[in-house]
């Protein structure tokens, strides 16, 4: 359960970031490391955050 977690937040951390990459290169030119892993550090937030909402209502 635990390695399942882990691999939910590594590849959900290396999709937020590639795509953060890809958005800041085209629209922006240029792309800081601290701004892509920060991004999307907060939309990994999110996202777990979101996980645990729509459990919560689930289970009233």
């Amino acid at each position: 359960m635990i390695l399942r977690e882990i691999f939910i937040f590594i590849a959900a951390l290396a999709m937020f970031a590639s795509a953060v990459a890809a958005y800041l290169a085209v629209f922006h030119g240029a792309a800081s490391v601290k701004d892509i892993l920060s991004t999307a550090f907060a939309a990994v937030i999110g996202l777990y955050l979101g996980r645990y909402l729509e459990r919560r209502l689930t289970r009233g």
